[in-house]
């Protein structure tokens, strides 16, 4: 009857505690260790075990399908979830645990050597006594643990020393694992000292940096947690810990010079990962210097080592990024018993408990970027910029209280050619990665000019998911340092020389493209300011077409523009700035639409491959490919373009609509620029334009008989009349007949009714014998 009684009472009052522990950390990774041994009978709870230790852990899914625990390989545990056990002969864990007071219950969870202690120090009294309380009992594993000297002196010294640390493992209430809130501070029953509390996202629950691995164990007169470690007092702030350590001289000495030290002496919950003084002995010492020599960069340094919250090492289950008072961020991580930093074992004693937070010794500095010269910045994936900046003399020139931006790209952008060319050309190329004033990724444009260093202009060009500058788009790993900023390229910076009518013009592979252009009146869009993107077709592309299709072509001006104007479009669109694997959809100035997608670093065009990429002119960027483009939904309506477009064209079927013909497209899509200034020519000051102006004239012997002025605007046409009257001195001539170009002082004293000084060609007569020469006048 006794025992029917327990089990009812058992169940009766476990059931309401483990309802309203459901929502926290601690009890929702119990729950998936419940769900996760299901199929081995009820209350039963999955766990992992680091192999080689005794460590065990109810697991969150990341460790669990790692199948590791600190990077060590986890062995998986089945056993009766905290308040069950097994009954003979029967599957699973049926039975609750019986209830007894704290003293029997820390039997039931096998915390012997508490028991015992509590026996033998007279503790026992009081915990089979009436009250309410929760111990934090330390397991058997924990005893051992202890460093020797603290033990025997325990021991030594039962009825006061032992007492009282086991009543600093004690709470005058009931503390379910559900009501230990993070950051929490608890009062314990020895001297009223403090019992800092911590529960993790992981589900992990300390007490002054000792886990719970068994929790809840519910008594008649409180509740027992089973912890990993003897809990010792502790009164001391962070601040009062680092100025009486002495391995801490050289950390002291940097939180005095910051006015960081101050800090850790204010009530919080901070962890400090504490460089030895033999790890700033391992710095360099300039760099050493000047970091202290600046407030600003020493302040860096210290909150760099400092984080906000409270992280035990036995919390710390695998890799995770946390904030530091500096305000980036270091990864804290585990590799086995050891803590990490960065990826790197540095930690060399671990958990010292402060009244304000947790103090981890470690054996390097950690410097923050906002500490370095924007020149240390570079990681290993960039050490040839930042070595040629050092061999060049670049690296010296940068002042520390300068602000810069350092564009830096990757190794692999330096082939072998580039690292043999003349120094001084190698330096140029650098210069012009080298921005006179600290840029952010935050603070960069769409649209925006940089200057260089070397005097030229960067644009900007930001897309959904690249920001490019010129030709080379970025990569993650942009930092800000103290004097500037590095961004990371993907590849050298080619600052543009010329337009994109001028490439063409300079490059043979386009001269078939390039005619077509002039033919359809579009060289001034090419050759002025704008924003394009030209998809140019190489020469391969038209093999086949004949002269007699060219001037088919040529002829047929709205077909000839509909179709070089599909490769024209609106905006720079570099072409590593496209989203890898989706299809981007840009319009194009003749109305249809192109496809571009990026596979494997290769920019295909309505599924054409570009031969060459990024190529950058002033006023846009060429694509090259060697295939001529065509609007798939454009019919054709005449038979001869049809014929001329089915040689040229062998990727698409061309529709033929018989009688459809191609819209016009007037050429409204671009303003030209046209930019006045004042000229003085005879001495007088007189207003012209950068726009070309044709003057054709009819001249009978010296005698001006006709004139006829054509311009930009009808405003300059009273002008050039009374210019001429007055006798220009820059003008060009063309004599009609002889096609030679006469100087400015030869068509002067033409004018003035001079023979020219070189011997005339003979010219064409009209009817009547009199000569009639046609000139044509451009003003710069």
């Amino acid at each position: 009857m006794k025992i029917f009684f327990l089990f009812t009472f058992s169940t009766f009052f476990w059931s309401p505690f483990e309802q309203a522990a459901a929502s926290v950390h601690y009890d929702k990774i119990l729950t998936h260790s419940r769900i996760r041994a299901r199929d081995q009978g009820q209350n039963v709870c999955a766990l992992q075990q680091v192999m080689g230790t005794k460590k065990k852990y109810f697991s969150t899914c990341r460790n669990w399908y790692q199948g590791a625990i600190c990077g060590k390989k986890a062995t998986v545990l089945y056993e009766c979830c905290p308040g069950y056990m097994k009954m003979d002969g029967m599957r699973g864990c049926p039975a609750v645990a019986p209830i007894d007071h704290v003293y029997g219950t820390l039997g039931i969870v096998g915390a012997t050597s508490t028991q015992h202690y509590s026996d033998i120090s007279k503790l026992r009294g009081e915990l089979e006594g009436r009250g309410s309380f929760t111990f934090f009992a330390p397991s058997s594993e924990a005893w051992e643990q202890l460093n020797s000297e603290i033990h025997r002196n325990l021991i030594d010294n039962v009825n006061i020393e032992l007492y009282s640390a086991l009543h600093h493992h004690m709470v005058n209430k009931r503390m379910l694992t559900k009501d230990l809130k993070n950051g929490m501070t608890l009062v314990s029953m020895y001297n009223d000292q403090k019992l800092l509390i911590n529960h993790y996202p992981n589900g992990v629950v300390t007490v002054n940096c000792a886990r719970v691995i068994y929790g809840n164990q519910i008594a008649t007169n409180g509740v027992v947690h089973v912890i990993d470690r003897v809990l010792t007092a502790v009164g001391n702030t962070i601040q009062d810990f680092i100025e009486v350590e002495d391995d801490l001289s050289s950390l002291r000495a940097a939180a005095i010079t910051s006015d960081v030290l101050d800090i850790l002496g204010k009530p919080g919950h901070y962890t400090l990962f504490a460089p030895t003084n033999e790890a700033f002995e391992r710095l360099p010492r300039g760099l050493l210097e000047r970091i202290m020599g600046d407030k600003v960069a020493s302040e860096a340094l210290v909150k760099f080592h400092i984080l906000n919250t409270l992280q035990c090492s036995e919390a710390i289950t695998g890799g995770a990024a946390y904030e530091t008072l500096e305000g980036n961020t270091v990864e804290v991580g585990c590799d086995g018993e050891s803590l990490t930093v960065n990826g790197v074992k540095m930690v060399k004693r671990k958990d010292i408990v402060t009244s304000n937070g947790v103090i981890h010794l470690i054996d390097e500095v950690l410097i923050p970027d906002s500490a370095k010269q924007v020149t240390e910045l570079g990681g290993a994936q960039q050490t040839t910029f930042t070595d040629l900046m050092i061999q060049l003399g670049l690296a010296s020139s940068l002042r520390p209280e300068g602000q810069y931006t350092l564009l830096v790209p990757l190794n692999g952008a330096f082939s072998d050619d580039t690292l043999r060319m003349d120094q001084r050309r190698l330096k140029t190329i650098l210069q012009n990665h080298i921005i006179n004033v600290k840029v952010g990724l935050n603070e960069l444009y769409n649209g925006q000019e940089l200057e260089t260093i070397g005097g030229k202009l960067l644009r900007v060009f930001l897309y959904r998911t690249a920001v490019c500058i010129e030709n080379s788009c970025m990569v993650r790993g942009s930092k800000e340092g103290r004097n500037g900023f590095i961004h990371i390229l993907r590849q050298i910076i080619n600052p543009a020389e010329k337009t994109l009518h001028e490439m063409l013009r300079n490059d043979k592979r386009f001269s078939v493209f390039l005619s077509l252009v002039k033919a359809a009146d579009l060289d001034d869009v090419l050759s002025q300011p704008g924003k394009w993107t030209l998809f140019v077709p190489t020469n391969d592309a038209f093999k086949g077409l004949t002269d007699d299709d060219k001037d088919i072509l040529i002829r047929d001006k709205n077909a000839l523009r509909n179709i070089l104007l599909y490769h024209l479009t609106q905006g720079v669109f570099i072409g590593s700035g496209f989203e890898p694997g989706v299809t981007n959809i840009l319009k194009t100035i003749q109305g249809g639409k192109l496809y571009l997608k990026t596979v494997n670093d290769t920019l295909l065009i309505n599924e054409l491959k570009s031969r060459e990429s990024d190529l950058m002119a002033t006023n846009g960027v060429i694509h090259v490919i060697d295939k001529l483009l065509y609007p798939a939904d454009l019919p054709v309506g005449n038979d001869q373009l049809l014929t001329i477009l089915k040689k040229l064209i062998k990727y698409i079927q061309i529709k033929f609509v018989r009688g459809s013909a191609f819209k016009e497209i007037p050429l409204t899509f671009y303003k030209p620029i046209i930019k006045t200034y004042t000229k003085i020519i005879d001495g007088r000051p007189v207003e012209v334009t950068e726009k070309k102006v044709t003057e054709e004239r009819i001249i009978q012997g010296p005698e001006i008989k006709y004139t006829r002025i054509t311009a930009g605007g009808s405003d300059n046409e009273e002008k050039l009349k009374k210019l001429l009257e007055d006798e220009v001195t820059k003008v060009t001539k063309f004599i009609e007949g002889d096609g030679h170009l006469l100087e400015d002082e030869e068509i002067k004293r033409l004018l003035q009714g001079e023979a020219p000084v070189r011997k005339e060609q003979p010219t064409r007569r009209t009817q009547g014998g009199t000569a009639r020469r046609r000139t044509r006048l451009a003003y710069p």
